[in-house]
């Protein structure tokens, strides 16, 4: 298997996976700055032009979530566990971040670091506001499900946790508002512990990693 990657926050989250299960990947660093995602090679394994990007023999997949739930479910590991409920369950709080929490905190990583990092003038001041108002709404709502619980859904760790942690490593860089959410450094101070997300890339080559 090869895993295509960039110091990115959604490559963070398959590579997390595979670290942390010992996946038998090869990992393959697509340089974004280089257009290194345009080529014709890389366009052949995922046509969106983005990382992160899975090939495993003839087969090729993209998006972060699926190819989280499928290093998971090759190894046999409770990061994708058999129960179907719980399966539904880590696909809702997936499905809740990509359109909600880590959305608009990518917003703000946009507008506070990749504008500064490329040369593409000062943060829109109405784009910071507005999504600092949605990332506190929907920051609330996952601050209140963690209370009392280790992680997202269930006893154990799932894939759940990375996906919608993915943006809080870059907390600083994208000014996150996360003042108050006492639960949500909680959470993500355990995860920190775990080798495979505080160092997820096979090489730290990046002030993101």
């Amino acid at each position: 298997m090869k895993l295509y990657y960039f110091e990115t926050p959604n490559a963070r989250k398959p590579c997390a996976v595979a670290k942390h299960l010992n996946s038998p990947v090869e990992f393959v660093r697509i340089d974004l700055s280089k257009g290194e995602h345009q080529t014709p090679e890389y366009l052949a394994i995922n046509p969106n032009g983005k990382v992160p990007a899975l090939r495993d023999g003839d087969a090729r997949l993209w998006e972060g979530h699926a190819i989280m739930a499928y290093l998971a479910a090759k190894a046999g590991s409770d990061l994708w566990p058999k129960d179907s409920a719980k399966q539904i369950d880590i696909l809702r709080w997936l499905n809740w971040d990509t359109a909600h929490f880590s959305r608009h905190a990518g917003t703000l990583f946009f507008q506070h670091y990749i504008k500064a990092a490329f040369g593409m003038g000062e943060p829109d001041a109405a784009a910071v506001e507005e999504a600092t108002g949605f990332f506190k709404r929907f920051a609330d709502v996952l601050d209140n499900h963690l209370k009392g619980r280790t992680y997202l859904v269930g006893d154990n760790l799932t894939i759940a946790d990375f996906g919608v942690a993915c943006m809080l490593p870059t907390a600083q860089e994208a000014k996150l508002p996360l003042g108050g959410f006492t639960q949500i450094q909680r959470w993500h101070d355990g995860l920190m512990r775990l080798p495979a997300w505080k160092d997820p890339y096979p090489a730290s080559q990046s002030a993101l990693a």
